[in-house]
């Protein structure tokens, strides 16, 4: 695919010159225009991510459409019955980068370690609580790290996450695992303060993580997503984004008061009653996911 030199404009723009070019030649008809719409609104996505990692417009959008591919593989990459063990499939496979693999591996092994250190702390008494503590700091901060690496890693069916966003959900996650360790270090009578200071970073990372859920784009390869539409059809958060800040609204709503209850619970009938609250949220978070995906649309 050849693409032109860079122009002044917004990304809509550059887009829109970028993809009419990659369809120079191509015959259209109703399936081809669709796909070719589909692919747009992707690319602005993706041009949105890219501009908020720091490029320029007219770089971002270049990237975009060469991330895209040949436009007539993707053609042919939308007939029936391609299947992830196609030709169409293989030929766009993104091999693991070995240097990824070699991190996890190395990074798993730390958590390893520190899980090892929490396990021989319940069953022997002398066992420092300096060391839990490092070992709690150890296994949450991998676990941030490999969330984080992992999405910054382009796949066969999705484009990289930006550093920053990555970054994002690696923090909190980090955050969520450190929130369940300082719960373990209360449970090994360390004291009411680890456990209310795992509470308020548990509301935190639960924050965090929908903040990032509700603004997340779609990272999807055009053709992935052309795939899935015909195979699935299209979700209500995607066609409704006003149901979708709601669920966000609500998700945040729902922990928020399910942490408050884990404290008051444990404050007043114990630890051993506490974790009602936690399995309330859950309950709840079902019952409004069900609702939110298949009550009936406006």
């Amino acid at each position: 695919m050849t693409l032109s030199d860079e122009t002044p404009g917004g990304a809509g723009m550059h887009v829109h010159r970028l993809l009419d070019e990659a369809f120079a030649g191509v015959e259209m008809g109703p399936e081809q225009q669709d796909l070719k719409e589909e692919m747009r609104g992707n690319l602005v996505a993706r041009v949105a991510e890219l501009t908020a990692a720091g490029m320029g417009e007219p770089a971002a959008a270049r990237r975009a459409v060469d991330e895209l591919g040949d436009v007539r593989g993707i053609l042919d990459a939308t007939e029936p019955q391609p299947g992830p063990s196609g030709a169409a499939w293989q030929s766009r496979r993104v091999r693991p980068d070995p240097a990824f693999a070699v991190r996890t591996v190395v990074l798993s092994a730390l958590a390893t370690a520190g899980l090892v250190v929490l396990a021989l702390a319940a069953t022997l008494v002398d066992m420092p609580f300096a060391a839990q503590v490092v070992a709690v700091v150890v296994v949450a901060a991998v676990a941030g790290a490999i969330t984080a690496d992992a999405l910054r890693q382009e796949t066969t069916g999705s484009h990289p996450m930006p550093p920053a966003r990555a970054a994002g959900y690696g923090a909190a996650m980090l955050l969520a695992v450190a929130a369940l360790g300082a719960g373990w270090l209360y449970l090994r009578d360390a004291g009411l303060p680890w456990l209310i200071a795992g509470a308020l970073v548990l509301v935190v990372a639960a924050a965090l993580f929908t903040y990032l859920g509700a603004t997340q784009t779609n990272r999807h390869k055009a053709w992935v997503v052309r795939q899935q539409q015909e195979a699935y059809g299209s979700d209500r958060f995607t066609e409704d984004p006003a149901a979708a800040a709601r669920f966000g609204i609500y998700t945040v709503t729902v922990w928020l008061v399910a942490a408050a209850a884990f404290l008051a619970l444990t404050l007043t009938a114990g630890w051993a009653w506490s974790w009602l609250a936690v399995v309330g949220g859950f309950v709840a978070m079902t019952v409004l996911i069900a609702r939110m995906l298949f009550a009936p649309k406006p």
